[in-house]
């Protein structure tokens, strides 16, 4: 299968000229290649396998409105530790009110929202609803499945191709 990366701003027609543009898989294969720039290849995908990405960087729909009034829409989330996850089982918070663990959860793997570096549980409890949602959804998609990439393919072509799935704005993946 044949993987691409696309942004969370490309367009669909970006997509499909990249797609028309790239020769055939039969026409890589005759392509000649030296020995040396193989080997740099092959060593920089054992490199990209053996390395872990612990933070990923999100685009909530509405964003985050501080007490001066500004906008925060671009925030880094990292994976979450079995720490992250035990904690909020002793918080007071949680034990009087079940709902609010995922308030705390993700106060605590939120790294940063805009200018935002100290992420706390009162900061996510002032996000709308669809942020929250959007970043429960995030927080449950990096965790389970280790990345934001989907492989997809194309209906028209049946070419296929990964998309990054981690933001963007509302209507994109």
């Amino acid at each position: 299968m044949r993987r691409r990366t696309v942004s969370p701003g490309a367009g669909l027609e970006e997509v499909l000229d990249t797609l028309a543009a790239a020769p055939a898989p039969r026409e890589e294969a005759a392509a000649p290649a030296t020995a040396a720039p193989s080997r740099d290849r092959s060593r920089d995908r054992s490199r990209e396998r053996d390395t872990l990405q612990t933070e990923f960087a999100f685009e909530l729909p509405r964003g985050y409105v501080d007490d001066e009034g500004q906008l925060h829409r671009h925030g880094t989330m990292r994976l979450a530790t079995a720490r992250d996850e035990l904690r909020p089982q002793i918080d007071l918070r949680v034990k009087e009110n079940p709902a609010y663990l995922s308030v705390v959860l993700l106060s605590q793997v939120i790294t940063q929202l805009g200018t935002v570096t100290d992420v706390h549980a009162g900061i996510v409890e002032r996000m709308y609803a669809t942020d929250v949602a959007f970043l429960q959804d995030f927080y449950r998609r990096i965790n389970s499945e280790g990345h934001t990439h989907a492989a997809v393919t194309c209906p028209l072509c049946h070419g296929s191709f990964e998309v990054d799935l981690s933001g963007g704005r509302l209507g994109e993946s």
